[in-house]
């Protein structure tokens, strides 16, 4: 139920209007009985809330409502139902409901009350009674709501993704991209599926001709596409460009998230040399932490294919982040503060991370929050930066700030700390000069955030977890005073086990984009796939993705080096050596498939080979502890310890600290007392560290 929104406590009355005794209540009856019952008490509304307002082109929806157990004598008892409409003009709506509290609006019924949409408030009664064998009404309740002459009119584009985040992670081709009106009486269709690598974050030019949105295109976290928007969509390699470019001789890592296209679809702006919090975290609702803690602002500029800079919102001594541009494409928008290292970060970290390595957030939870900055666009040159008076030093974390169409106003996100899934996430909004903040009516209790505004800058759309674990859809009203109304569900976007999240008006008709379809897939692309499921423990769907990496690629090194570790980890021995040795017919310098052959090697006590491709591995990776330690293992196993010694100091000369090579020298030298004296001349091994 939507009890979770329900902000009014019914009065209670113990009073009560009959119906005959042993008569089934009709229609008729209940409404007489109606008419006559006292105030309201005993039941409570939840959906709608009072005061809501329903776009006219909304579909039908669904009214709630519930009895208070005690609150009036036997009212939880009721399980027969009259449900009453009052149109402005006096005209009444009336159905009996049994069995359960509640009501889809039948179509007929909605389309005369949005009919007479802008005339007034419509109210809404519902009177329970116990079939047949109560002869009295139990309880009883109303609310008012309106529906607004102002229609939606656009649709809108999200992301329906599968929880936990790491499951989604595993097997991004599980992540869907649905496209609809929120006059769709059914779930809005899907227009993208079966991607096998991570696509995110999205956003439209403003006349909804150009889409961008982040694809994870070869292998590489910084790809980016940007394409025409047309019915049949291809995401190829034509249209995509890789925020990896932006200074590439820096070889600096990138991700490029949280990107946008310009109102007028030229340019692009991101976050390039950046760093995020990217962790998952237990449970369902809020299954992953992510916030920004440094990076800064660039631009590509589609006529030019050139990358630039944006000045003033550069500083490497700061993160800046979520940029978003003004209507007119002069201004961007940004969540700025203090850039942070983390405790646990190593250079080499990928996009995801684990809670080990950022314990001060995931353990101790050290606030990080942001101010709201603007700077002037200035086709590219940037500007100086300052901030927004009301979503900045208040002490709370500013951050996915919004325009409104005609530039009047900011909605954006405040919480406590962090960025993105924080419980404690609501809409506020200021005026877009900068000045008092206001609370928005239409939060909820449990998380307000990813909001859009419609075309005509009359709804607003946001993702909630007030009503369930997985994120659902629903819209608010903003009037020209920039005043909200109580938000409206789109029940219909969301499956039960899935979350709507990501959504985005387009100013298109909702036949506009029918099918994207990738075209860009190679073997990069599934190998990538299969790593993640990898990681993930998904061994199966590991295999089938280096499978397919495989017949598009049969002579593709890495993917023959991936199915040897997962027949490795299957403990299917052979069949891993097999795939090492054709890695090795593919690119016979390929240290990682020395590495793990000598290994495999090892385990099948074929000593003398192990030892040769351990030798080989420490030719061509020379900075890596790894080849040289087993190495030592596989000396160690042919008897010649001293030999085995010297490769385990060599390991830990390579990275000091090196846990396994500290362990197994220290066992050796126990196991041998003889070799005490050639290792009192080296210098004594450093405590254990990260192992890389």
């Amino acid at each position: 139920m939507v009890v979770g929104l329900a902000v009014v406590v019914w009065v209670v009355s113990r009073q009560a209007s009959r119906v005959p005794a042993g008569v089934a209540p009709t229609v008729e009856s209940l409404s007489a009985c109606l008419d006559q019952a006292p105030a309201a008490g005993g039941a409570r509304i939840a959906y709608p809330l009072p005061a809501t307002v329903f776009p006219p082109d909304l579909a039908p929806p669904t009214v709630r409502w519930f009895a208070e157990p005690g609150a009036a004598e036997g009212s939880d008892a009721a399980d027969t139902w009259l449900v009453r409409l009052t149109l402005p003009d006096g005209q009444r709506l009336e159905h009996v409901v049994e069995g359960r509290e509640f009501w889809p609006i039948p179509a007929a019924d909605w389309a005369r009350i949005t009919g007479a949409a802008g005339a007034g408030s419509v109210r809404l009664d519902v009177a329970g009674v116990r079939r047949l064998r109560s002869p009295r009404i139990l309880c009883r309740a109303h609310a008012l709501f309106e529906v607004s002459r102002d229609r939606v009119e656009a649709p809108i584009f999200y992301r329906d993704v599968n929880l936990p985040f790491v499951e989604a992670v595993r097997d991004p081709s599980t992540i869907r991209w649905r496209f609809g009106a929120v006059s769709s009486v059914g779930i809005p269709p899907v227009v993208l599926e079966g991607l096998p690598v991570c696509g995110n974050c999205h956003s439209f030019s403003k006349d909804g001709t150009v889409l961008g949105m982040d694809v994870d295109y070869a292998n590489d976290k910084g790809s980016y596409a940007i394409v025409r928007v047309e019915p049949e969509i291809s995401l190829n390699g034509r249209g995509i460009i890789t925020w990896r470019d932006y200074r590439p001789e820096e070889a600096v890592s990138t991700f490029g998230l949280l990107s946008q296209v310009s109102p007028d679809g030229r340019y692009v702006v991101s976050t390039v040399r950046d760093r995020s919090v990217f962790v998952p975290m237990p449970g369902i609702a809020f299954s992953q932490l992510f916030f920004p803690i440094r990076g800064i602002l660039a631009v590509y500029d589609r006529g030019t294919g050139l990358f630039r800079t944006l000045a003033g919102a550069d500083d490497p001594a700061y993160v800046q982040s979520n940029p978003v541009w003004s209507p007119d494409g002069e201004e961007i928008l940004f969540a700025r503060r203090e850039a942070y290292v983390l405790q646990g970060e190593s250079a080499d970290g990928g996009v995801l991370l684990s809670a080990q390595e950022c314990v001060e957030f995931t353990r101790d939870r050290m606030p990080f929050r942001y101010d709201l900055y603007r700077v002037p666009f200035h086709a590219g040159r940037g500007g100086v930066p300052r901030p927004v008076e009301g979503a900045s030093g208040n002490g709370m974390s500013n951050y996915f700030p919004r325009f409104s169409p005609d530039g009047r106003w900011i909605v954006f996100c405040r919480a406590s700390s962090y960025m993105l899934l924080q419980p404690d996430s609501e809409l506020w909004i200021v005026p877009a000069a900068g000045g008092t903040a206001r609370r928005l009516s239409c939060n909820t209790p449990r998380m307000n955030s990813w909001h859009s505004w419609s075309p005509n800058g009359r709804w607003l759309v946001f993702a909630s977890k007030a009503l369930a674990p997985c994120t659902q859809l629903f819209l608010t009203h903003i009037d020209a005073e920039g005043n909200s109304s109580p938000p409206v569900l789109l029940e219909h976007f969301t499956a039960p086990d899935r979350a709507a999240n990501i959504p985005e008006f387009v100013n298109a008709s909702p036949g506009a984009i029918a099918r994207i379809r990738e075209e860009f897939l190679d073997a990069y692309s599934f190998l990538r796939a299969g790593i993640e499921a990898h990681r993930g423990g998904a061994l199966a769907k590991a295999r089938e993705n280096y499978e397919k990496a495989l017949a598009l690629d049969p002579n593709h090194e890495g993917v023959h080096l991936r199915l040897g570790m997962l027949a490795r980890d299957q403990g299917r021995l052979d069949d891993a050596i097999g795939h090492y040795r054709a890695a090795l017919r593919c690119e016979p310098h390929f240290g990682a498939a020395h590495l793990n052959l000598g290994e495999a090697l090892s385990v099948k006590g074929a000593f003398a080979e192990a030892e040769t491709h351990c030798r080989r591995a420490a030719e061509i990776g020379p900075g890596d502890p790894r080849p040289l330690h087993n190495l030592a293992v596989v000396l160690a196993e042919q008897g010649h310890f001293e030999a085995a010694a010297k490769e385990y100091r060599r390991a830990l000369e390579r990275y000091p600290g090196y846990e396994p090579s500290v362990r197994a020298l220290d066992q050796l030298l126990h196991d041998h007392p003889e070799l005490r004296q050639a290792a009192a001349g080296d210098a004594p091994a450093t405590p254990p560290s990260a192992v890389p």
